[in-house]
């Protein structure tokens, strides 16, 4: 992980505007002394998010999200906390220094770096195969599939040659090891022990990490009984095909602009419809997307068209695919294409403008989702549609808002035949079900904060001085015992640094259901309660603690008779008069 040194992410958090960032993805207005607008982390219509500029942090009551601005920045790009810093910095023109890397293993870097160089070669490689003589049936096959050679260039296609080590015999030339070839996966050891060339007699496509850096190839026959028909490189230390997206860094900027991404299958899907002028699209070259594949795309779009191949395994992979972009987060709908096209031939046969109208009048995902549910069920049936139903009660669970749920339920009641109130009844008992285990889960790993411990904490953001002040009053066995300590304390132990440099610094060393918890206080406080009261109540929750145990002892004693304890309990007693004056001193201000 980068290391930036403290003192440089202090005055980068300082010098950063919130808002603006914050402004960037989200429109704001200012409510009071905040800014309110529209979540970007969940769905939602009445906005919920919150932002203070003055404290530096911002807070959901939707879905609970909250942190600095840092935390938003990743949560937003889904990168690190270090590419967060540096985004920030740049952003307002902070220099950024060298940065210090405690787990980087310089032979692992060097390692990196020899792989890209070899897919580098080897791109520039099989694109002189392409352009050359023996390339001629590829070129044929290009033109025949209509990818043309502007097409063809900037996606870098290029050819694989029959033999078992042309690429072999360039990448030694070169300068690389054999050892070096296999394992960036472009050559393959075979058991008699010879090593070849992975690609042969394919047509190749280079796939591209979102800078343009090629990472790894896919094949294509040439021959049609050639198998398989598509063969990849496999995962290597630059390479992940869980976590690439085809073509992201061809369409990235387009995807950005145009505020949503179309997603298909393949590479020559891609191709078509990139190529069509359908910019903002990338391909998962998979049958379904992954949830790190969602990840990167919500960096650039918060909706997202699936279009895949009509038959069952495309329908199934869209079904998949679409519950995992929910859940992202994002909003979906499906292009349904008719049955035997797929984005490829469909652009081919119909053209741009027809697919570009497939897209623009694509199925929203709860519609896709009850047409297919409903197909896979007798809805003549009462068995069906009770089957129907019970299948769409989860997925209409996940529907955010009560509104969204009771309008779904009116549809969904419709469809099957069934009373809407039944149905309506059916759907709150799952979503209270879902959000019960969620608060369940969300609870574990902290009692429930006094009132006193809300108002200070809450404190910690709105007032740095004034609740440093008072944490300095308190002793550690004020703390004892209460949900907020491990706050508390670390808030307490930022004291050296100036006040208002606290709240960032704290949110930065919270853990993220920590970090949720304050700026939910933070946001919601009220007219607030002087931080040094708040402290006065705390150490007298202590004293209080302290005077019970003092009395169940005392109490224990006295009933084992035991003339022997006559001395403890007089001790005991003595205790409780002290601590009693203690009280009383503490209740009059003194």
């Amino acid at each position: 992980m980068a290391l930036y040194p403290q003192p440089f992410i202090d005055d980068v958090r300082l010098q950063a505007d919130i808002v603006q960032i914050v402004q960037e993805t989200v429109s704001l207005k200012r409510a009071g002394a905040t800014y309110k607008g529209l979540c970007p982390f969940h769905g939602e219509k009445t906005p919920s998010f919150h932002v203070n500029r003055d404290r530096g942090f911002f807070h959901c009551f939707g879905c609970g999200v909250g942190g600095d601005v840092f935390k938003f920045v990743q949560l937003r790009d889904k990168v690190g906390f270090g590419e967060s810093v540096r985004y920030v910095a740049e952003r307002f023109g902070v220099p950024v220094p060298e940065v210090r890397d405690r787990q980087r293993d310089p032979g692992a870097d060097a390692e990196r770096e020899a792989l890209l160089k070899i897919h580098e070669v080897a791109a520039a490689w099989f694109r002189e195969q392409l352009n050359g003589p023996g390339g001629a049936e590829a070129r044929r096959q290009l033109a025949a599939r209509q990818v043309s050679p502007a097409t063809s260039e900037a996606l870098g296609v290029g050819f694989a040659p029959a033999s078992r080590e042309g690429l072999k015999a360039r990448l030694i030339k070169q300068g690389f090891s054999v050892a070096q070839a296999v394992r960036s996966g472009l050559l393959a050891e075979r058991e008699t022990g010879d090593v070849v060339d992975r690609f042969r007699n394919r047509l190749v496509i280079p796939i591209c990490r979102e800078s343009g850096s090629v990472v790894a190839f896919g094949g294509r026959a040439m021959l049609a009984d050639q198998q398989p028909k598509y063969l990849n490189s496999p995962e290597t230390p630059i390479y992940s095909k869980s976590r690439t997206l085809y073509g992201l860094h061809l369409s990235r900027q387009a995807i950005r602009r145009a505020g949503y991404a179309v997603l298909v299958e393949g590479y020559f899907d891609f191709a078509q419809v990139w190529q069509a002028g359908i910019e903002p699209v990338v391909a998962t070259c998979g049958t379904a997307l992954t949830e790190p594949q969602a990840h990167l795309l919500r960096r650039f779009a918060a909706r997202a068209v699936l279009s895949f191949d009509p038959d069952v395994a495309g329908q199934g992979a869209a079904s998949r695919s679409s519950d995992l972009l929910v859940a992202e987060g994002f909003q979906v709908s499906v292009a349904v294409l008719p049955q035997g096209e797929d984005p490829d031939t469909f652009v081919r046969t119909r053209g741009g403008e027809a697919y570009r109208e497939a897209v623009a009048g694509s199925t929203p995902w709860l519609d896709f989702v009850m047409e297919r549910a409903a197909a896979a069920h007798d809805l003549s049936a009462p068995e069906g549609r009770l089957a129907f139903v019970t299948a769409m009660l989860q997925v209409a669970a996940r529907l955010p808002e009560a509104t969204a749920r009771d309008q779904f339920a009116d549809r969904l009641a419709h469809r099957a035949r069934i009373s809407e109130d039944v149905v309506r009844a059916e759907i709150r008992k799952a979503a209270v079900a879902r959000k019960t285990t969620v608060a369940l889960r969300q609870q574990r790993g902290g009692g429930e904060l006094k009132p006193a411990e809300r108002h200070l904490l809450a404190a910690v953001l709105n007032s740095p001085e004034e609740a440093l002040r008072a944490l300095a009053g308190l002793d550690e066995a004020d703390l004892e015992g209460l949900a907020s300590a491990g706050i508390l304390r670390r808030a307490r132990d930022l004291a050296p640094l100036p006040p208002s440099a606290v709240p960032g610094a704290l949110l930065e060393r919270l853990n993220e259901e920590d970090a949720r918890r304050l700026t939910g206080l933070a946001a919601a406080a009220g007219a607030p309660v002087p931080p040094v009261e708040c402290a006065r109540a705390l150490r007298m929750l202590r004293y209080q603690r302290e005077r019970a145990d003092l009395q169940r002892e005392i109490d224990r004693l006295q009933q084992a008779g035991a003339g022997a304890a006559a001395g403890q309990i007089d001790a005991l007693l003595q205790q409780k008069s002290e601590l009693l004056s203690r009280i009383e001193a503490l209740g009059s201000g003194a």
